[in-house]
């Protein structure tokens, strides 16, 4: 994957993430928001974000990957799913 594909996938990861965190808080997100921090994310609604990143991605989440930090922000999530898609293509 080159780097211009992987900007452009983070980006379109983000943006998908970011389309569903709109319509379930009615709030636009940039990257970078502490989702947390904000109060918009509550135990049950995290566990929506994993179930999401998931389902829409085609990964799993496990282990050491479900930490707080990977779910804080959409700039992490978009991390996450890039490093976890790598880790399966390299399986």
């Amino acid at each position: 994957m080159t780097e211009s594909t992987t900007a452009s996938s983070v980006a379109e990861i983000e943006q998908r993430i970011g389309a569903f965190l709109e319509t379930k808080t009615k709030t636009t997100w940039e990257p970078e928001v502490d989702l947390f921090a904000s109060g918009v994310v509550s135990s049950l609604f995290a566990m929506e974000l994993v179930v999401f990143v998931e389902g829409t991605f085609g990964i799993t989440v496990e282990g050491a990957d479900l930490a707080i930090d990977n779910f804080r922000t959409l700039r992490s999530m978009s991390s996450l799913v890039t490093r976890l898609h790598g880790d399966h293509a390299g399986a």
